[in-house]
């Protein structure tokens, strides 16, 4: 694609991940998963903020009660922005303490979906967890060397899912009501001179966007037949998410990450770390959000 994403003038992450827009107050919210916080910004006015959390924060989601979720080094918990108080809520990963939480999302039945990732060598100890309702935590799938992006068809029957090392996106069929998923088969690999698949938004046409690390940019893919469509090219390598925001939902916002570069790398990529913004052409939709009460 010929658009060319602009670096907004934010703090930089360390590793920035998990955008989402919050339509009701116009913020965008995203994660630095090492340097501990939460970062707010208001693109009407400019106006930013930053919240630490004290640990690392993988994944932050609204809850219909006003306050936010998030998946943490520790856990589940709850996030009330004004204060930064937070509230546990579950660690299903306790006896894990070499593992913590990466991304998530909120399901079209308001369950959050949140996977774990070892944060040393060890190989595929992390597994994908389903938060319910009453504070319940289900473990879904095992066996992952690093949970990523998560996003859900149109129609909320088929789920999308990447496994990072795995290079590929999967899919599994979703029940809503049930929040059960099976039948896990692939939807896509990326091809290697593209990087490997990290986060992942859902545009409104059912396309998937997909962030590439290591690869310095986004790859637009076709579910239903595996296609690349295009690529989103940016100034950093390291590109971890994208949401859509904006008033229309047609501006894509886009994380990415400084960690691990060297100076001559930094040299090379002054704008790693930084918040991307762009109008890629289609809208996006809107996030769910937590449902903390049934009904």
């Amino acid at each position: 694609m010929s658009i060319q994403p602009k670096a907004l003038k934010v703090e930089k992450s360390i590793l920035g991940e998990g955008p989402l827009w919050n339509s009701q107050n116009g913020q965008l919210v995203w994660v630095d998963i090492e340097g501990k916080k939460v970062h707010v910004y208001e693109p009407s006015t400019g106006k930013e903020n930053a919240i630490s959390v004290g640990q690392r924060i993988g994944a932050i989601v609204k809850a219909d009660d006003g306050r936010m979720v998030c998946a943490l080094e520790n856990g589940f918990a709850f996030l009330e922005l004004a204060s930064g108080r937070l509230e546990p809520i579950v660690d299903p990963e306790a006896h894990l303490p070499g593992n913590r939480f990466n991304d998530g999302k909120v399901d079209p039945a308001g369950r959050f979906w949140a996977g774990t990732m070892p944060m040393g060598e060890g190989g595929p100890l992390g597994s994908l967890y389903r938060l319910d309702e009453d504070g319940s935590a289900h473990r879904m799938v095992g066996d992952i060397g690093c949970s990523n992006g998560l996003g859900w068809s149109l129609d909320a029957k088929t789920m999308y899912y990447i496994d990072t090392g795995t290079g590929r996106i999967d899919q599994f069929d979703y029940d809503a009501e049930s929040g059960h998923i099976g039948n896990r088969r692939i939807v896509a690999a990326i091809q290697k001179e593209h990087g490997n698949p990290d986060g992942m938004a859902v545009d409104a046409e059912g396309k998937l966007w997909v962030a590439c690390w290591g690869g310095y940019g986004i790859s637009r893919i076709d579910p239903a037949t595996g296609t690349l469509l295009e690529r989103l090219n940016l100034p950093v390598s390291q590109v971890t998410s994208c949401c859509f925001g904006g008033e229309n939902l047609d501006e894509l916002y886009i994380t990415s990450a400084s960690v691990g570069l060297d100076e001559e790398r930094l040299r090379k990529e002054p704008l790693a770390g930084s918040l991307f913004v762009c109008k890629p052409g289609v809208q996006g939709l809107p996030s769910y959000e937590y449902k903390t009460k049934r009904t």
